[in-house]
């Protein structure tokens, strides 16, 4: 249990991982550096990870754990050494990267939100997500701790996106398996929940399909190309008025449990500066009222949204709920400030390239 903040409780929504061990500064370092790491590389892999991914298991999926706080701390993972060639140095940057929202190829709504579902060891969890618009046009918006353990030091196993999933297992809009995520260095080296967002590039969507008896993958496209993009607002700061959505499932501090993580909720409110000492978030952005629980991590923050297209622009995402009159349920929560570094590891996951055809 996560002791009380200032009088304030305060959780990982679906934290697999240690709880930090080093606070940042509001703008980070003057030079910044992206982590970036590789999750399924080739068709090949790709294959590989569909398999795990099958009708009948996908299935089960709101029967999987929405991942709960760790209890180990990471203390000494700031030493570990990060290979050369997985960092990239952020540009210096004065203005701050501003990226439109975009609708699908087809259609006059978007539907970029949905479940990222992933394993650490023989363990399925799941966290929410959202599509960003990109110039790959496959890019996904979620909280780092929903596809990198930092106490591990490791990234998850099996990462797939799917939009809009329905209640049984149903992919409407393709499965899309994570090529690279980005983050920002001091989540991966620190477990920093100042850093607690990850963009992640993924591979062409596809389908199951029955074909001669045999389910076969059957290619979908790209991500934006099918459900649209939201747009990024970076450098924002405080007192914005956002909408936060996700698919939250877990109980509350009570025991109740008024969300089942099968319908995509929303809340909305003014943002403000938040601080939680013990997880040595610094420089947290808090919106209430919001009793989002377990499983609504990593679901995206939008200022400016727009309903009648479900569009606006990512600011954040859920990255811790709170209990701030330690009653029985939740009543706010919080997400990282998206500073000019969020916008670099994002512009990193922008650029990735993937194969043509995975299918």
């Amino acid at each position: 249990m996560i002791p009380p903040v200032r009088r304030l409780a305060a959780a990982a929504l679906s934290a697999l991982l240690a709880l930090p061990a080093f606070g940042g500064t509001a703008s980070a370092r003057t030079e910044s550096w992206v982590y970036s790491v590789s999750l399924a590389k080739t068709a090949a892999d790709v294959q590989k990870v569909a398999e795990s991914w099958k009708p009948d298991i996908l299935k089960k999926a709101d029967s999987y754990s929405p991942a709960t706080p760790g209890s180990q701390s990471s203390t000494g993972a700031g030493a570990t050494t990060v290979p050369s060639e997985q960092l990239t140095p952020a540009k210096k940057v004065k203005v701050p990267l501003s990226v439109t929202p975009e609708l699908p190829a087809k259609g006059t709504t978007a539907r970029t939100m949905g479940k990222v579902y992933f394993r650490f060891g023989a363990k399925e969890y799941w966290c929410s997500a959202s599509a960003v618009a990109a110039k790959n046009r496959s890019v996904v918006a979620t909280a780092a701790h929903c596809a990198y353990d930092a106490r591990q030091l490791k990234p998850a196993d099996s990462w797939i996106f799917v939009p809009n999933p329905g209640p049984n297992g149903e992919t409407p809009d393709g499965i899309y398996v994570g090529a690279a995520v980005s983050m920002h260095e001091h989540w991966r080296g620190r477990g920093d929940y100042d850093y607690d967002y990850a963009f992640v590039t993924v591979h062409r969507g596809f389908t199951w399909a029955s074909k001669g008896g045999k389910l076969v993958m059957q290619d979908v496209g790209r991500l934006q190309d099918n459900v649209g993009g939201q747009g990024l607002a970076v450098a924002k700061g405080v007192g914005n008025r956002v909408t936060a959505f996700g698919y939250p499932a877990g109980p509350q501090p009570d025991g109740t449990r008024p969300f089942d993580g099968r319908r995509l909720m929303s809340c909305a409110g003014g943002t403000r500066w938040t601080v939680a000492p013990s997880l040595d978030l610094q420089y947290g952005v808090q919106v209430e009222p919001c009793n989002f629980t377990a499983g609504a991590s990593g679901g995206p923050w939008l200022i400016d949204y727009q309903a009648a297209q479900g569009l606006g622009s990512l600011n954040g995402i859920n990255s811790l709920t709170w209990n701030r009159d330690a009653k029985g349920g939740y009543d706010a929560v919080s997400s990282p400030n998206f500073t000019l570094a969020a916008g670099e590891v994002y512009r990193h996951a922008a650029g990735v390239t993937t194969p043509p055809n995975v299918t």
